[in-house]
């Protein structure tokens, strides 16, 4: 498969690809996917850790998957056109904090977006997680 471009950001994306084997990010072509990112800190010297508050956790999510758009070659959130979101817990205030995101992120497009719900993600104390597919031409 040397046709496809894997990478991986500096710091947690160094650590999941030596320590479990996975990439942050595929590019194909014109698309990028990017594996599921949650909200934790990109330096991982301390371990992984997340912010206490929901909204810095999806906000950070969100920094994440620019980070790893970026690493991928890509532009960041304008490419993106579709959206999986990963959440422990769906309630009204999780929606209008992903909005409000949205809505910094992507001013100028909306994506097609679809919200998921599950009993527990990857990590521990781990909320939400975004997984993106970007378009780079």
């Amino acid at each position: 498969m040397s046709h496809l471009k894997y990478s991986v950001y500096p710091g947690f994306g160094e650590y999941v690809r030596d320590n479990l084997g996975y990439s942050q990010a595929l590019r194909i072509g014109d698309r990028i996917e990017c594996s599921g990112q949650g909200g934790w800190a990109v330096e991982v010297e301390s371990g992984i850790s997340f912010p206490e508050k929901l909204a810095d956790e999806i906000a950070q999510a969100f920094k994440n998957v620019d980070l790893t758009l970026r690493d991928a070659g890509g532009k960041g959130w304008s490419q993106v056109f579709r959206i999986n979101s990963y959440h422990t817990e769906i309630t009204p205030e999780v929606s209008a904090l992903m909005t409000e995101n949205f809505r910094k992120w992507m001013p100028d497009h909306k994506p097609i977006w679809t919200q998921i719900g599950v009993k527990q993600l990857g990590v521990p104390d781990m909320n939400v997680e975004l997984e993106v597919v970007a378009h780079d031409p």
